[in-house]
């Protein structure tokens, strides 16, 4: 089986500026995170895996976070 290659560490960077931007909308918002996953819905520790730029998410996921908490997914992806 083929290895799979981690990103460029450009692009892990970008990951975590999404989730700082992710984490300061629901907190602007008022949501904790598992307000946020229950209403997506996901699990916390995925959820906050998001948030923390350890996971990639789908856009499916990114576009449910940005309706949850009430912000246009460009200013997430910006």
């Amino acid at each position: 089986m083929p290895r799979s290659v981690p990103p460029p560490a450009w692009v892990i960077a970008r990951r975590r500026a999404i989730g700082d931007r992710i984490r300061a909308a629901r907190k602007a918002a008022g949501y904790t995170q598992e307000e946020v996953a229950l209403r997506i819905p996901m699990d916390r520790a995925t959820y906050n895996r998001i948030e923390m730029g350890h996971a990639a998410p789908l856009v499916d996921s990114l576009i449910l976070i940005a309706d949850v908490i009430g912000i246009p997914l460009a200013q997430l992806v910006e």
